[in-house]
């Protein structure tokens, strides 16, 4: 018989695995292994997700362990975008998911006249560029590219694409931002740390085992909406773990944690967190249901962007945004329905998004 988890417990459960409430650690790369990806498009939005989840960690010391120590790396993996991962975790992450994707973009690659003849120039030539004068920003690579014999015009879409083709084959990485939040790119084999060496249906197991400790109770379609891969790779990841997995009526739906990992019941104390833009809490199952009311959905999704939002118990209440001076970040808060009961958590969370950034932090409460 399945164990019945009800809509709160649910929502408690995945919040817990997502280390939203409770789980906090000090330690910035653990909670970056520990979620096995944060989306990272946007690098401010990437350190703000870590915020929530961590304990006496500020912004500075996340750019630290990606820029200076190289701890933490920014890849295309999942979903083909962006992610920021833990070193470790770079070679076997790519080279589980980084075909899949090169593969995918191969007509579009084609319409740009990055044919197979050019590619056989162009990475070599680009990995030779990179490890001679690297980290280079984009327009560096294509005029050292130039130099090479290979011209490409930065007004098309062309350079983005080879670098894209470079980085899911393994080659190279984004390195630190310069001016103006300008990218920059590293060979992947200069990465500090070890690099895990899993394979085939190694890596998928342990890409699916990992995702379901930091997201369960999650299904096979979930996975293949967090990560990218196609339907039957996802199942069989389930099937290369099952016998680490317990099956739950979650919300009235058949899905999986691993074993002994379910929590029984949902926190007496509130739970209240200001989670940022595109946070995996909302990016990393099939449907947001559950945690969204459809009538709010279009506050958070808005075109491309998913918003920083309001959660109490793991529910999305509201939206949040900020403004910034030299020395003070106000948080504006929108709840979608009246908030006064949890208004001092709230209050809590914007002094703590100040703390984070280095700013005083102050609450305004935009009033439904």
């Amino acid at each position: 018989m399945l164990r019945e988890l009800t809509d709160d417990e649910t929502r408690m459960t995945r919040a817990r695995a997502h280390r939203l409430g409770s789980r906090r650690s000090s330690d910035v790369v653990e909670v970056v292994r520990d979620l096995v990806g944060v989306q990272a498009q946007d690098m401010p939005a990437a350190r703000m997700a870590l915020r929530p989840r961590t304990l006496g960690v500020d912004a500075e010391d996340v750019r630290t362990k990606h820029d200076d120590d190289r701890a933490l790396v920014r890849i295309w993996a999942m979903r083909g975008t962006l992610h920021m991962i833990a070193a470790e975790d770079v070679g076997w992450i790519v080279g589980l998911l980084g075909p899949i994707f090169a593969a995918a973009d191969q007509r579009r690659r084609d319409q740009l006249g990055l044919g197979d003849d050019l590619l056989d120039k162009a990475v070599p030539a680009l990995r030779d560029t990179v490890a001679e004068h690297g980290p280079l920003t984009r327009a560096e690579l294509v005029e050292n590219l130039r130099t090479k014999g290979i011209s490409l015009d930065l007004r098309t879409q062309g350079p983005a694409h080879l670098i894209g083709y470079a980085a899911m084959t393994g080659l190279i990485c984004r390195g630190p931002d310069v001016e103006k939040g300008e990218p920059t790119y590293v060979l992947i084999e200069d990465l500090a740390g070890k690099q895990r060496k899993l394979e085939g249906d190694d890596a998928l197991a342990e890409l699916t085992r990992r995702y379901i400790a930091s997201r369960g109770p999650v299904t096979a379609e979930d996975l293949k909406r967090w990560s990218g891969l196609p339907a039957k790779h996802a199942r069989h990841g389930f099937e290369l773990v099952a016998e680490e997995l317990t099956e739950v009526d979650a919300a009235n739906n058949a899905a999986w944690t691993i074993s002994g990992t379910t929590r029984s019941k949902p926190r007496k104390e509130p739970s209240v967190e200001l989670i940022g833009m595109f946070d995996e809490y909302l990016l990393s199952y099939a449907s947001r249901d559950l945690v969204l009311d459809p009538r709010f959905a279009k506050r958070i999704q808005a075109g491309g962007f998913v918003k920083p939002a309001v959660l109490h118990d793991g529910r999305v209440v509201g939206t949040w945004g900020q403004k910034r001076t030299k020395t003070q970040v106000t948080v504006e808060v929108e709840p979608f329905e009246n908030a006064t009961a949890i208004e001092p958590q709230i209050e809590a969370a914007a002094h703590d998004i100040g703390r984070f950034l280095g700013l005083t932090g102050e609450l305004r409460m935009i009033r439904p």
